[in-house]
This record gives structure tokens, sequence and C-alpha cells, in this order.
């Protein structure tokens, strides 16, 4: 039983795992943001544009 508990403590796949699923989530909501943001942008242009011809 000692055993198994020292291995379980040494494991850190578990801990990578959860980085991993973090920077993804990050990566994610910052491109969401950014798309967010652009179609906002080319929302604004094209109504411009279409105001002028």
């Amino acid at each position: 039983m000692k055993a198994l508990l020292i291995r379980f403590a040494r494991n850190r796949s578990g801990a990578t795992a959860i980085e991993y699923a973090l920077i993804g989530t990050l990566i994610s909501v910052a491109i969401i943001v950014g798309a967010i943001a652009l179609g906002g942008v080319l929302n604004t242009t094209y109504e411009g544009f279409g105001t002028h011809f």
C-alpha cells in the first residue's frame, strides 16, 4: 500500500493534462475574442462601403 501511495504522489501526468487543457482553453478564448472584435470591424467597414456606393 505504501508503494502505491508513493507512486501516486510521484505521478505528474494528471497535472500535465490539466495544464494542457488550461492552455487550450486560453487559446480558444483568445480566438473567440479576436473573431468577435474582427467581426465588429468588418461590419463597420462594410456598412461604410454600403453608404458610399
